[in-house]
């Protein structure tokens, strides 16, 4: 009968299939406990390798080539992780041959069956890695792509398929693909398929592997908002060719769905290019919300809900006509208020966020009424800058290549390889480097991250993203590239990652320590970002920061962009950290520059972990004995700090005092009172001998006083403590803070137990 060969036919399967080639049995586990067989394969130097030079990094990271190896360094997580899929095996992943495509990937046992010599290999990433993002980037091979490359389709199955099967082209044996990932373990598998090899008859694949990746969402970090910003009158719709209008729209859920995806997109190249630089696999988050599902397009027939990136939609209080004023269209030469755009979209911000104090809002914004004027030839309504305060971080773009954007997953490949000529009496050719729907891509996606980065605090580059390297995003995505209309050449056959666009190292030194970029298992963020610099003997210029210094950028004559820069500590947070003083000396700093700058003025740039910087404008000038060193009263050496006679304000006068308690042991502080009113007026020490010293002047107490005038004493404890004055040099902001510590205090928890801070505007 049917049913007694149908069961004849699985034990005599289940009986072949029992033992492995190597002799081990099959496990009958499942749900992600079936052992599995190391993989041979290596991460090589092809996908080590950075189009940052080497010459260029001064101080190199150990883990910048990566291999299955030797993993880099796993930072601890939090307790209370769940236990990972695979936890304790030997293995990096799991090629078999046979496995059923209807199978759930973990709802059953997977037999272990041979090794297939054409399963899919992932190189970007090792089994049982941690990531705090829900699209991640993969790379990998086919086989030995050098003995026999192939063309074919890699299919990613996602966990217990919560998530559609997504299907990518495999190049020459090389493949790229977005994987989606759900909080807590995923075992993900990758079934390759090609037209050169043989397959079943069945529904059974042929070649496949598997993965296992946990995702801990990163929710200590502050989201960057993504808000689309239209007119109060405007209809919401964005400039489209109507077949596009036709096959997609190009309503506000249009622009709402790609918006989305190429953030995901900004975060999932992010995410691979910081671990690809050694900090590990972080990267900023997004604010998300419970709404229909739009990262699949099965999502959007079905209704499923998801958990997906917030799209904020806020309303100017400008009209669409104000909006596409020429005055304001930053391409417009004859424009002149370019900047305007910026402040109407900030002033927007503050209204819809109204942020607090210490609760800074970054915050990407699309112009949604950015609109072609085929009359004058030029963008209206559209403006690329990125910037802000201290209460709103901003990046503003326009929509004009919105239409190019893919909407979903499964259209990132088509939408980087899509050829179509831009129709100019619909759309713009921004820049002239949008001449089909592939670059016009390239250049939204691309120019909207770079003022993104700016928005984070990047300055324009050497190279990569914050260049212009951007139109080139496409390479990130696909190992195939299309005839480009730019170059007028064909495209590159082959994109590894070595031809892929990048964050510059400098830019991903700025990341590792941003709030946007902490990770659950980071140490607490420390309030204070300061950086001192002090000028001492024998040319030599000590540098402190009390959350540790991060890198220092050196500039030569009237450089703009840094070409020569020193970073300390490994970034991996497992070396203790950045160290907290630095010496630095003329000669050193010069040898890393070109030999066509040694001999010009040496600017520095020093940044603290703490995103604290300062600028030491002619390093030379600074370390010179007669400018830094100061003889006190008692015969004993003096420094002074680089910012000590730095005040250039009308009607300053050069004043210095040298408090008596420090050169007396006799000398006894017992207060400091602040003069104060619109500015700090001076500041009087006051001792126990009822003498005192005053620093500037005291227009309160002058006859006649000065209208609101104040003056604010702070008591200064017994002898057993020191007392320490900063003053922090800001026009707008100036502010004196005076703070008392135990004599031998010892550590960061004795600062804050001994802190008492007077802050006065």
């Amino acid at each position: 009968m049917p049913f007694f060969k149908e069961l004849r036919r699985r034990k005599t399967v289940a009986k072949s299939s029992k033992t492995s080639p190597n002799g081990s049995s099959a496990s009958t586990e499942s749900n992600g406990t079936v052992p599995t067989t190391k993989s041979s394969s290596t991460l090589s130097s092809l996908y080590g390798s950075n189009s940052t030079t080497a010459s260029s990094i001064q101080q190199s990271t150990p883990n910048l080539i990566l291999t299955a190896s030797k993993p880099s360094p796993t930072i601890s997580q939090p307790s209370q992780r769940p236990i990972a899929l695979g936890q304790g095996m030997a293995s990096n992943r799991n090629s078999v041959a046979g496995l059923s495509m209807a199978q759930s990937v973990n709802g059953g046992p997977a037999p272990k069956l041979p090794t297939s010599a054409f399963a899919p290999r992932v190189l970007s990433i090792t089994d049982n890695s941690w990531v705090n993002q829900k699209i991640i980037l993969i790379y990998g091979q086919i086989a030995d792509p050098s003995q026999q490359p192939l063309d074919g389709t890699l299919t990613v199955c996602h966990h217990q398929d919560h998530f559609p099967p997504t299907i990518w082209p495999v190049s020459d044996s090389h493949f790229k693909a977005l994987v989606h990932l759900f909080p807590g373990p995923n075992r993900i598998r990758f079934d390759f398929t090609s037209s050169k090899l043989v397959s079943s008859n069945s529904s059974i694949p042929a070649h496949s592997s598997w993965i296992n990746i946990n995702y801990l969402p990163a929710t200590t970090a502050p989201p960057v908002q993504l808000v689309i910003l239209l007119g109060k009158d405007s209809p919401g719709t964005f400039d489209a060719v109507p077949e596009r209008v036709q096959r997609e729209g190009n309503d506000l859920d249009a622009a709402k769905r790609k918006f989305r995806l190429a953030a995901y997109l900004w975060q999932a190249f992010t995410g691979e290019q910081m671990y690809r630089n050694g900090f590990g696999r972080r990267c900023f988050r997004f604010e998300e919300e419970w709404q229909t599902g739009t990262l699949t397009f099965r999502d959007w027939d079905s209704g499923q809900m998801r958990s997906e990136a917030k799209i904020h939609i806020v309303r100017s209080e400008k009209t669409v006509e104000e909006l596409r004023d020429l005055d304001v269209a930053q391409q417009y030469d004859k424009a002149k208020r370019k900047s305007d755009l910026f402040s109407i979209a900030m002033e927007a911000m503050r209204g819809y966020f109204r942020p607090t104090p210490g609760q800074k809002q970054y915050v990407s914004v699309l112009l949604l009424d950015a609109h072609w004027d085929t009359r004058m030839k030029t963008i209206t309504g559209h403006a690329a800058l990125g910037g802000g305060t201290n209460e709103i971080q901003l990046a503003i773009f326009g929509s004009q290549a919105l239409q190019s954007y893919p909407s979903c997953l499964e259209n990132v490949v088509p939408a980087f390889t899509d050829c179509t000529r831009t129709d100019s009496n619909f759309v713009a050719n921004d820049c002239n480097e949008s001449g089909s729907n592939w670059e016009a891509a390239n250049i939204g996606i691309g120019a909207h991250l770079h003022e993104t980065g700016h928005m984070l605090g990047c300055p324009h580059q050497e190279s990569g993203i914050m260049l212009r390297d951007y139109v080139k995003l496409n390479r990130t995505f696909s190992c195939r590239e299309p005839y480009s209309t730019r170059t007028k050449s064909p495209g590159m056959r082959l994109c590894l990652p070595k031809d892929e666009c990048n964050w510059h190292r400098l830019d991903t030194l700025r990341f590792r320590y941003h709030p946007c970029f902490r990770l659950p298992s980071d140490s607490p963020a420390s309030g204070d970002e300061s950086v001192r610099v002090w000028p001492v003997d024998n040319g030599k210029v000590i540098v402190t920061a009390p959350t540790g210094i991060a890198f220092v950028e050196l500039f030569s004559g009237n450089d703009e962009i840094c070409h020569a820069w020193l970073e300390y500590g490994s970034g991996d947070g497992l070396s203790g950290g950045p160290p907290r003083q630095i010496v630095l000396t003329e000669n050193d700093l010069r040898l890393r520059l070109a030999d066509d700058k040694k001999s010009k003025k040496l600017k520095l740039s020093i940044h603290s972990v703490g995103q604290g910087s300062h600028n030491v404008e002619d390093f030379g000038q600074l370390a010179s004995k007669s400018s830094a060193v100061v003889k006190l009263p008692n015969g004993q050496m003096g420094f002074k700090g680089s910012q000590l006679g730095t005040s250039q304000q009308a009607g300053s006068q050069p004043e210095q005092i040298i408090l008596e308690s420090a050169i007396k042991q006799t000398k006894l502080l017992t207060s400091v009172k602040v003069y104060h009113g619109f500015a700090v007026d001076g500041i009087e020490f006051c001792y126990e001998d009822l003498t005192s010293q005053l620093f500037g002047t005291a227009y309160c107490l002058s006859s006649p006083p000065r209208p609101q005038g104040y003056a604010t004493r702070v008591s200064v404890r017994p002898s057993n403590v020191n007392c320490d004055c900063l003053c922090e040099k800001d026009f707008w902001d100036p502010k004196i803070q005076v703070w008392q510590k135990p004599v031998n205090y010892n550590s960061e928890a004795d600062d804050q137990a001994w802190q008492l801070a007077k802050s006065v505007p």
